[in-house]
Parts: structure tokens; sequence; C-alpha cells
């Protein structure tokens, strides 16, 4: 099945352009473990459908919008690697990695489009609330009066949206009924909220070889996320005088030392564990199908590279 999309992704992004053609393709070729995709195609398979080219189709739209993020995440954050390689911005400059990203979303709002006026809709209306968890979070950097609530409406947006279009797109275009397709969204919504909150809560605790880039960056970026939040609010260890500004060094060190100690991970761990036990209890009603156990292995093994 990885072959059929890799595939897709592939023809997706080809452009009479060779340099365009090449320059859109870049993270494609990189690899990844293109979960999104594979959620919409377990999303009909859970209920039965055939995987056909067009529910294919619909899990390459929503990875090229996810695609299309990471190469304007790239020029904002002024990054110089994705998934081990150069970034675009890097090899080929902001100016080519803004249009390039802007190739990748039109071609999933093509593909989107081909699949009728309710995926479209879908699709763009999902582009929206990505911006808004972007905008959300860019407005809240350095902010150490950050509320929780402000966070997870931001990884509403920003995360989980892309896994609950993915999965809802596959039940769409699969034709299930549509209290399956609703509950699938909602699985979708809720796995996006745990993958999101085991991601902040590795950028705290994994070391610089096990996340392929430095420890701590979002809290050097100014992304104050749950462990965070939750270790600001609960320490009287001076968190709050070592943030509200870029932080490196030995400044740094101390404060992943003190989110590291103080309970928040363990807290931010169990609100995970909540999320993925709403999203589970969601596939209840698809018994034993192929495409439901793969979608509760995924949410096991969200799990596996954490231990708190």
């Amino acid at each position: 099945m990885r072959e059929r999309v890799e595939q897709a992704l592939r023809d997706a992004v080809s452009s009479d352009d060779a340099f365009l053609t090449e320059v859109a393709s870049h993270l494609i070729v990189a690899g990844g473990k293109r979960v999104r995709p594979l959620f919409a195609i377990a999303s009909a398979a859970a209920g039965g459908a055939e995987v056909t080219d067009e529910v294919v189709q619909g899990g390459v739209a929503v990875e090229l919008v996810h695609l299309g993020s990471l190469y304007h995440d790239d020029v904002i954050d002024e990054a110089p690697t994705r998934r081990t390689v150069e970034s675009v911005n890097a090899r080929w400059g902001n100016l080519t990695a803004i249009l390039a990203g802007d190739f990748l979303l039109a071609r999933a709002s093509e593909i989107a489009a081909s699949l009728g006026t309710e995926v479209a809709g879908l699709l763009a209306a999902t582009i929206g609330r990505l911006c808004e968890g972007e905008v959300g979070e860019l407005r809240t950097a350095y902010n150490v009066d950050r509320t929780e609530d402000a966070y997870f409406s931001a990884i509403e947006g920003k995360t989980a949206s892309l896994f609950a279009t993915a999965c809802r797109i596959g039940a769409i275009v699969g034709g299930l009924p549509r209290p399956e397709v609703e509950a699938l969204t909602r699985f979708g919504l809720a796995y996006g909220m745990a993958f999101q909150i085991v991601d902040d809560v590795l950028d705290v605790t994994a070391t610089a070889e096990e996340l392929g880039k430095p420890a701590g960056h979002d809290l050097v970026e100014g992304v104050y996320n749950l462990p965070v939040l939750r270790a600001l609010g609960a320490s009287d260890d001076g968190l709050g005088d070592l943030l509200g500004a870029p932080i490196e060094g030995v400044a740094l060190d101390k404060a992943l030392g003190i989110i590291r100690s103080d309970g928040a991970v363990t807290s931010s761990m169990a609100t995970a564990r909540d999320y993925a036990a709403t999203s589970i209890s969601e596939l209840d009603g698809f018994g034993d199908s192929d495409g439901a156990a793969w979608l509760r292995g995924a949410v096991d093994q969200l799990f596996a590279r954490v231990t708190a």
C-alpha cells in the first residue's frame, strides 16, 4: 500500500518544469512515514470499503497539504535541514521554498476537487484551520502566560485537523455510512491531539540524536508547549525567569532540567493517553476489521518512544 502512496505522491508533484518537479518532490524523495495517507486508507478499510485509487488520492491530497506546510514552516524557522536532508529554503532560497509550498497546496486542492465538492470544501477548510493554528502559536511566542486552552486550540488546528481530515476523506471517498464517517473523524482528531502532545513531550525529554534536531527546539523558538506550561504553573524553581525571551546554553539546559523534574512530563503524558483512549473508543463500532486494527496499532505506537 505504501508503494501506491509513494507513486501517487510523485505523480502528483510532477510538472512540465523539471526544476519545479525537483523542488516539489524534494521532501517526498527524502522519505517519511506517510501516516496521513495511510490513515485515509485505513479509515476506508475500517468500514469494509475497497481501497480504490480515489481513496489513495484523498490521502495524498492531505499529505501534500502537510508537506506544503513544512516548506513554509522551514522558511519561517530558517531551518537548515528537514528529514535529515538539506531543507528546500537552505538549498534553493526562501522564495523558491514558498512557491514550491504553494504549488503543493495547489496540487492538493486540484486532487480534492476531482473527488467532489464535499472533499474540496473539507480540504480548503482544513488549510484554513492549519493557518489559524500556526498564527495562534506565533501570537503566543515567548509568552509565559500562554494558557492551556490556547495551546490546545493551536495544536487542534495545526496538527489534529489534518489527521481528522485524512480519516474523514478516506471514509467519504470509501462511501461509508455517515455515522462511521463521523466516528472516524473524531478518531483522527483525538489521535492528532495525542500525537502532538507526545511530540511536544519528546521535545523536552529526548536527546538531539533521538530527535534528529536540537533538544528543546520549541523552547528556543518560544513555543511553550504543554509540559512547559505545566512546569511553569507548578514550579518554584525560577523557570519563568529563564523564559520569555530566546534561550540557549546553560540557561536552556537548566530550563529543560526543571521541566523534566517536576511532574509536568508525567502529567502531559497522562493527557496524551486520555486523548488516545478517546480515539480508541471511536473505533468500537468497527469490530476487528483490518483497517480498524491498523488504526488501533497506530495509537499504541504513539507511546513506543516514551516511558513517562
